[in-house]
């Protein structure tokens, strides 16, 4: 089986923090977000993978080889393809075209989920879903009485379904899938200007395919600076990381830890309250602060912080003493400062 991963887009809801880090290597809970997606797939897929086929923008060599590694840490080959115009859901998998050979998952790298189930691999795919309330900003699925699904349907203005698709899907044939995806950009078939995954399952759904559900426990969402807080608290409270498995490297004195939280290697956190629901990305320092339910990244100090709600980068400096905060990468903010003038 291979992982196909589209995660070209900038993610530009997030900004700051992705003008420097392309949104699916922001880490949540000390690993970037598409790490813990293709982690999560292989457990879920109940077999081994042999390739993770990575689609980005001009991110650069040092993306690429952060996402080669991943897939060798994962036992599978990487493969990097790069898709130069954003064209819609559709057009991003045909720039890994040469990947999409027998079955597969395709996953868009900007969510996370939680499920507890091995793949069900006996229809011919299977779609990802969640409820949600507001369906009208997500593609959507109908069902039959035995579970089926009946119609996909790109962001409906009108209900029809409040099922919402979450951007995973398997595919017991990506051939098939690549006919369909070839065929809507031959006939230059849009949705909304865009060459829509939906509409190739649509094609196939009308010829016969039999799409299956697959539900998730919880789906977690990284589109903006509170939903990927939210979200890295989410994981840090699966994981329920304790005291005792901080790394050695890290310096903690006179502070309290409250669980779980995520501390970084040769993080040094001094006079602090830390926690519930915070990671420290490595080598941050933190100083006569306050800090919960916040994502700070690597290489960053923060002194006299009372920071909830906040997300901070790396390379960061933060003197002061604001509520929340959302500060990107190579950042100075300094209340401090101010005040001595």
């Amino acid at each position: 089986m291979k992982i196909i991963v589209p995660m070209a887009g900038r993610g530009s809801r997030l900004r700051p923090h992705t003008l420097t880090v392309p949104k699916p290597l922001i880490p949540i809970a000390g690993k970037p977000i598409v790490q813990r997606l293709v982690e999560d797939i292989v457990k879920v897929a109940g077999e081994e993978i042999d390739e993770i086929a990575f689609i980005i923008g001009d991110f650069g060599p040092d993306v690429e080889a952060s996402l080669l590694e991943i897939a060798e840490k994962l036992g599978a080959k990487g493969s990097v393809y790069t898709q130069d115009e954003p064209l819609g859901t559709a057009h991003a998998i045909k720039c890994a075209e040469k990947s999409m050979q027998g079955d597969v998952v395709v996953a868009f790298a900007d969510t996370l989920f939680k499920a507890d189930f091995i793949l069900d691999k006996n229809s011919d795919g299977v779609i990802w879903v969640k409820k949600v309330e507001d369906p009208s900003a997500f593609g959507v699925v109908k069902l039959d009485d035995y579970g089926f699904i009946t119609d996909f349907v790109e962001k409906p203005q009108t209900f029809v379904s409040d099922l919402a698709i979450i951007g995973i899907y398997y595919f017991n044939s990506a051939e098939k899938l690549m006919d369909e995806i070839n065929h809507i950009m031959d006939n230059d078939i849009k949705v909304s200007g865009e060459f829509q995954l939906t509409t190739a399952l649509e094609n196939l759904r009308a010829k016969g395919a039999k799409f299956s559900l697959g539900k998730v426990d919880d789906w977690m969402d990284c589109g903006n600076k509170n939903a990927t807080v939210e979200t890295n608290g989410k994981v840090l409270e699966y994981e329920r990381a304790n005291v005792a498995d901080f790394p050695a490297s890290s310096k903690i004195e006179n502070c309290l830890i409250i669980p779980p939280c995520f501390i970084g290697e040769n993080v040094e956190i001094s006079n602090s309250k830390i926690g519930p629901r915070v990671s420290l990305g490595n080598n941050t320092i933190v100083i006569n602060s306050n800090i919960d339910n916040s994502l700070i990244q690597e290489n960053t100090i923060i002194d006299h912080g009372n920071l909830s709600n906040s997300m901070i980068g790396n390379s960061a400096r933060y003197f002061g003493v604001a509520r929340e905060i959302s500060l990107g990468d190579f950042s100075v903010l300094d209340f401090l400062s101010k005040q001595e003038l």
